[in-house]
């Protein structure tokens, strides 16, 4: 990674651009992230997925723009909710229901999410961590929540 991409996302991993990224740009991506089958996103230079999970309360669809890693055939999703002290719901809808839809790179395609834990979790966090350095950040200001590792695999694969 080289300095300018270090400083963008620490700059990105900030409060007030954390907030940004939370509250306002899920409002563009969304509709940007449908439109365009997950090739386009506000987020520049960062890789964006449309997470599609049914509500754990509601059991409705619910759509979120979320940060992604692609690790082998699996998607990483990191539930840090920009180190909030509470979990993201979209984390409580994968845990109700762990089948979800992702689209990106052109295409959607149904998963099947689990948590990763032990020394699963951990080695996935170091990837996590070397991909975006902002989760540090947000893994300290979550107030002692461990921000889970959620772990997507392609359905039948």
């Amino acid at each position: 990674m080289n300095s300018l991409m270090r400083a963008m996302q620490w700059v990105a991993s900030t409060p007030p651009v954390t907030w940004l990224y939370l509250n306002v740009f899920p409002l563009l991506d969304k509709p940007l992230l449908r439109l365009t089958r997950g090739r386009l996103s506000v987020s520049v230079g960062q890789p964006v997925l449309l997470l599609t999970t049914i509500g754990a309360k509601s059991g409705q669809e619910r759509s979120t723009p979320l940060l992604y890693i692609e690790h082998g055939d699996d998607v990483l999703l990191i539930a840090s909710n920009g180190g909030s002290p509470r979990h993201p719901a979209w984390y409580h809808n994968l845990r109700a229901n762990p089948q979800a839809t992702l689209t990106f790179g052109g295409k959607s395609e149904v998963y099947v999410a689990r948590e990763a834990q032990g020394d699963e979790r951990v080695e996935l966090w170091k990837v996590a961590r070397e991909t975006y350095l902002g989760f540090e950040r947000y893994q300290h200001r979550a107030a002692g929540r461990r921000v889970p590792v959620m772990i997507l695999s392609r359905e039948g694969g």
